[in-house]
């Protein structure tokens, strides 16, 4: 192993492993809250309306929105995860002793996100299990279901990364989810089918990237989707890829990290 790679290996390490032990050791605050948040989706929306719904797409309506809150939870936990700890590093000005470190910012970054990523799946998995409770799932391309989470929670991780950039105190960190994350995600396809919109607003969903992600997965576990499966997946590889250059371009000039 190389003197300049083993630096970065223990870096990133070390980068996750306290992003683990972070979310883990608070995990009344992380890891209960969506599950307690989920919990009443299935309750109240799939028991007491989806009897008066019935059907959509095939399935029952518990069914529908399951892949939808697995995928919901995903994002907002995959996101809050980085901006919070990255903002609070920031705030601490641990992140300025990070920056001056012989480690290199790919590693800073890609060690953010992993820790980012792992708290979307572990709240995911834990989502999923009590979604058993309540409704039969059995997934249809497993493949598919793997590659949509697990992209959709690194662009999720790297969205939080720029916002914790740019945010000045902790005010900053809850406008973007407040104003935008919550909008697209209730708009984005988890609790209807966009077919039962009128022409015109079909084609306006069509522009919210949420939308392509939660009927990706949708089709990964029940097999149907709104829109092409194709099309999503190359939009969340582009999407990674622009967001990853674009976080380790503002990780390297600094900007909004030194004072």
């Amino acid at each position: 192993m190389s003197s300049e790679f083993r630096p970065n290996l223990v870096a990133l390490k070390t980068i996750v492993y306290r992003e683990i032990h972070r979310f883990t050791r608070i995990w009344p605050q992380t890891l209960l809250p969506p599950a307690i948040t989920m919990v009443l989706y299935f309750v109240i929306f799939g028991n007491l309306i989806g009897q008066r719904i019935g059907e959509m797409g095939g399935f029952t309506y518990m069914e529908y929105i399951v892949p939808g809150l697995i995928m919901m939870s995903v994002i907002t936990n995959a996101y809050g995860n980085v901006v919070s700890s990255f903002f609070g590093a920031k705030f601490q000005r641990s992140i300025e002793e990070l920056m001056v470190s012989p480690v290199s910012p790919h590693t800073i970054l890609v060690g953010y996100v992993m820790g980012g990523v792992l708290r979307g799946l572990a709240v995911g998995i834990i989502v999923t299990l009590l979604s058993l409770f309540f409704t039969h799932l059995q997934v249809h391309h497993l493949g598919i279901t793997l590659l949509v989470v697990i992209l959709t929670a690194t662009i999720f991780s790297l969205l939080g990364f720029i916002n914790a950039v740019f945010a000045r105190n902790f005010d900053d960190i809850s406008i973007v989810p407040t104003f935008l994350l919550t909008p697209l995600t209730y708009l984005g396809g988890v609790f209807y089918s966009i077919t039962l919109l009128p022409p015109f607003w079909q084609t306006v969903s069509l522009a919210n990237p949420v939308l392509h992600m939660v009927n990706a997965f949708r089709y990964g576990i029940l097999g149907v989707s709104d829109i092409s499966i194709g099309v999503a997946v190359a939009f969340m590889l582009v999407a990674t890829v622009v967001l990853y250059i674009a976080c380790a371009r503002l990780l390297v000039s600094g900007r909004g990290m030194r004072s």
